[in-house]
């Protein structure tokens, strides 16, 4: 073996011992908290929803999330097509019509506009017609629509500056893409008491995995104060878990689609590669050379 192959195999056991160190090794102070990763059924390459989470997590949303936030850039005859909640649509035609937050419509007849219920088509609306409205409402605090939040936020990397590149390495060999989830999951598990030196400002919470640790939001689940499943089971992780799966959704409902769709590409082609060598060889093995 040559000096150089030599150098290339050292190379690439750098590379993959590095890419498999955990990343709490990686780990250094810093202004961000390190956020572990957490495991997701629509996680990698071949990850899809799970429908029964998804249907969980709208529970949590409906129960504790719609008082403040809307999805309004999801709708509610999404709740029941494939590849989501999948609710029967009966059921999601009857809660529409029952939603706590109207649909402003008009003009009427006589050229003013008016609240009704929502219907299929319509988007999931929180309770706040305007910013303005929403922070007068929330002591000047603004609560952001959740439609996109698991692509608006993400995990920070925590680590030294020279592990960077591998870490990037072992996220794209991977197909790591929940950083969303893994931080909605994070804020949400991550309120608590306030160290002694760390002095709260006035309405702020102290969150361990939100940056500069104080957020004005209140926790919305508690150990104590969870939502309970129609089964009668529920904890504080269950109901973190089911509502960051169930925004990774949001943000992102074609998932299970496109991932099926992108096996299938890389099916056709491998075939047509194998058929193309073939032919190539089929060919040119009847011309002397």
């Amino acid at each position: 073996m040559t000096k150089a192959m030599k150098s290339g195999f050292l190379a690439v056991a750098v590379l993959m011992a590095a890419a498999n160190l955990p990343q709490t090794a990686l780990a250094a102070e810093g202004g961000h908290a390190h956020i572990e990763r957490q495991t997701w059924s629509f996680g990698g390459f071949t990850g899809q929803y799970d429908k029964a989470q998804l249907q969980r997590g709208f529970q949590i949303y409906k129960d504790s999330c719609v008082y403040c936030h809307g999805l309004k850039r999801v709708r509610f005859r999404n709740l029941f097509e494939p590849g989501g909640p999948e609710f029967p649509e009966d059921a999601v035609k009857a809660l529409a019509q029952t939603w706590p937050n109207k649909v402003v419509d008009g003009p009427n007849d006589d050229g003013k506009m008016f609240d009704r219920e929502p219907k299929p088509f319509d988007p999931i609306l929180g309770p706040y017609k305007n910013e303005k409205e929403a922070r007068a409402g929330q002591n000047g605090a603004y609560p952001p629509d959740l439609s996109l939040i698991a692509k608006a936020r993400n995990v920070e990397y925590t680590g030294t500056w020279w592990a960077h590149p591998f870490s990037m390495l072992r996220d794209v060999a991977t197909g790591y893409q929940e950083g969303g989830p893994d931080y909605i999951y994070a804020l949400l598990t991550g309120y608590g008491e306030a160290p002694a030196d760390v002095k709260l400002a006035d309405g702020m919470q102290y969150n361990a995995a939100f940056p500069g640790h104080q957020i004005a939001m209140p926790p919305p689940l508690a150990k104590d104060a969870f939502i309970k499943y129609q089964d009668g089971k529920g904890s504080l992780d269950d109901n973190a878990r089911d509502i960051a799966a169930f925004l990774a959704w949001a943000a992102d409902p074609s998932l299970n689609a496109r991932k099926s769709t992108g096996w299938l590409v890389m099916l056709y082609l491998l075939v047509t590669t194998l058929l193309l060598y073939a032919g190539k060889r089929t060919l040119w093995s009847k011309i002397p050379h």
